[in-house]
């Protein structure tokens, strides 16, 4: 029987996000912030067409949101000033990957490794209540969308000649506009680690 070389598939599982934060101090003020993410849930839908027994291409389409607390304060001897803020960010990525497997195609579990890139646009807004004191200023709703990288592992088990089970742990990393609305503003990546597990079928 001829291999089935193309493939679509659906995923769900959490999203975490990576936390920043920044401290500035002077001899008359100190400045410091942070954010602090929720894990969140996670959707993807994927296709792609295995091109030898060791190397996949694969597309992605990935959602996730994420609840986040925003904080920064503000002292010197003239002023005190402060805010908490909840924010909730949305994610919504377009990724190619290209998967390297471990094992022949005719094997029952198969390890891989993938790599790729894409874009993702980010969208923020605010969630509840803000709590402040003083003039620092306050994150509003934000829209960007950046180029994004992507690695990931996992395995591929399959169940039936054309169903398979897959489980995938990836990572995300692109520019951070949850650190750009922080007071100072924070200085890493953001990076959006992410398990899936969910099933595929080959044609």
């Amino acid at each position: 029987m001829a291999q089935r070389n193309v493939y679509i598939g659906a995923l769900g599982g959490l999203a975490t996000l990576s936390g920043d934060g920044r401290s500035v101090v002077t001899p008359t003020s100190v400045a410091i912030s942070l954010y602090d993410p929720k894990n969140g849930p996670l959707a993807s839908v994927f296709g792609g067409i295995h091109l030898f027994n060791y190397v996949s291409l694969q597309g992605n389409y990935i959602w996730n949101r994420n609840e986040v607390t925003l904080v920064s304060s503000l002292s010197n001897p003239t002023t005190f000033s402060f805010y908490q803020q909840p924010f909730s960010s949305t994610e919504n990525a377009f990724v190619g990957d290209v998967l390297v497997y471990f094992q022949k195609r005719e094997k029952r579990i198969r390890p891989y490794l993938s790599e790729g890139g894409g874009v993702v646009h980010i969208s923020g807004r605010v969630n509840g209540n803000i709590l402040s004191f003083g003039n620092l200023p306050v994150p509003g709703a934000t829209r960007s969308t950046f180029l994004t990288s992507r690695t990931a592992v996992g395995l591929d088990v399959r169940l039936h000649p054309a169903w398979y089970f897959r489980y995938t742990f990836g990572e995300n990393i692109s520019h951070n506009p949850i650190s750009a609305q922080l007071s100072p503003p924070g200085q890493r990546l953001l990076k959006n680690f992410q398990n899936l597990w969910g099933i595929y079928r080959t044609f």
